[in-house]
This record gives C-alpha cells, sequence and structure tokens, in this order.
C-alpha cells in the first residue's frame, strides 16, 4: 500500500467513527471539495500535510492521531 492509499482508507475509517460523509469533512475542515475529491479518488498521490492538520482540525484530532493507524505500519518503499 502506498501512503496516498492509507491517507484515503484512514480518511474513510475517520469518516466512520464519527459518522460523517467526506463532504462534511470537507466543510468543517475548510479543505475545499474538489482537493478532497481529488485526495479520494486518487487525482493526487502527495497529499501535503498542511493539508492533512486542516482535515484533523475539522476532525478535532491531532496529525499524531490520524497517523496513529496500522495501515501506516508497513508502507511500500516509495522510491523507485
Amino acid at each position: 500500500m502506498t501512503i496516498a492509499q492509507a491517507v484515503v482508507q484512514r480518511l474513510y475509517e475517520l469518516c466512520n467513527e464519527q459518522n460523517m460523509t467526506i463532504n462534511k469533512i470537507s466543510n468543517i475542515s475548510g479543505v475545499t471539495q474538489s482537493t478532497v475529491s481529488d485526495i479520494v479518488n486518487g487525482a493526487t498521490s502527495n497529499t501535503g500535510i498542511a493539508t492533512i492538520k486542516k482535515l484533523c482540525d475539522g476532525l478535532d484530532i491531532s496529525v499524531r492521531d490520524f497517523f496513529n493507524s496500522e495501515l501506516f505500519d508497513h508502507l511500500e518503499q516509495e522510491l523507485k
């Protein structure tokens, strides 16, 4: 799994945990719907940490909490 795929899966996990839609996360975090759509649809493979921080703020979690998931334990090597 790549980091981009893990970020998408983590966003969906957090949506389920907080009973929210991806659209709701976009609205409460101040991240544009197009940016969030690009992330979850795989149109962007490099979600910036500032964007992740905004999403975390909207979800009322820390960046540490975002990355505190087994999804990030065994990622593919990104350098090829």
